[in-house]
């Protein structure tokens, strides 16, 4: 039997340092293994149950380690590292070391050779902007989670211009089985209207890794604002939960 996981992605700049540009569009990405696939359901579980993943990207190994040890020192328990952070696979390889229990990803991942890299560094999810069939046969076949975009850029869907969290909630109501994260530029504030309204989880990335507090060294400040993702995440899951209950 396939379980099939729908990633929603709802784009928006980072706040006060690309004011000029517009955001570029939303993305949705779908992700399929089988309910055989033990570790790969516990990744699928761990995402769930944190609410947040921490998107990081960095311009050397060394400032990646630093951010990635402040965020999980705030809380973060899932974390993505993307393919363009230089030494990202010893980075991985580091961090899955000395925090066994984190649920550890590589994201922007385009061809087999950097997804069976990032597996044998331990990351244990993969994600990349569009399919890449390849990778997708090999991930239903091993113990990683895989979570490709479904459409070419020219075929995204304006979702924010259809409802943004709105649009999550509509679809959630025929396709209530299937898991929805969104991604993207989304906010440390509106992580709770997300999840509230049907999301299993968002993706944080300058929201956690803000630009001017990793360009200072102000690893104190990213460990703050992780701290608040991560109480904004458990918080939004707890009331839904509750929610369901009455």
């Amino acid at each position: 039997m396939a379980i099939t996981s729908l990633t929603l992605s709802s784009m928006c700049s980072c706040t006060g340092l690309q004011s000029s540009a517009p955001p570029p569009p939303p993305r949705l990405r779908i992700c399929c293994y089988s309910s055989t696939q033990h570790s790969v359901h516990k990744t699928l579980t761990h995402i769930h149950s944190s609410g947040v993943i921490a998107c990081l990207r960095a311009n050397s190994a060394e400032l990646a380690l630093k951010a990635a040890h402040a965020a999980l020192s705030g809380g973060i328990s899932v974390l993505e590292i993307v393919m363009s952070t230089p030494g990202v696979f010893e980075v991985l390889q580091q961090l899955v070391q000395e925090h066994p229990t984190t649920t550890l990803g590589v994201g922007t991942v385009l061809n087999v050779e950097d997804a069976k890299n990032a597996i044998n560094a331990g990351a244990k999810f993969l994600m990349s902007p569009a399919m890449v069939k390849d990778i997708m046969v090999d991930a239903q076949c091993g113990e990683v989670l895989y979570i490709p975009g479904v459409m070419t850029p020219t075929e995204v869907y304006p979702v924010s211009a259809l409802g943004g969290s709105q649009y999550i909630s509509a679809l959630k109501r025929p396709f209530h089985h299937i898991s929805m994260v969104a991604s993207q530029g989304i906010t440390i504030d509106s992580v709770r209207e997300y999840i509230t309204q049907g999301a299993s989880a968002v993706v944080l990335s300058d929201a956690i890794f803000d630009k001017e507090a990793i360009s200072q060294n102000n690893f104190n400040e990213i460990c703050r604002l992780a701290h608040f993702a991560a109480l904004q995440g458990n918080e939004a899951l707890e009331w839904k939960k509750r929610s369901t209950l009455k």
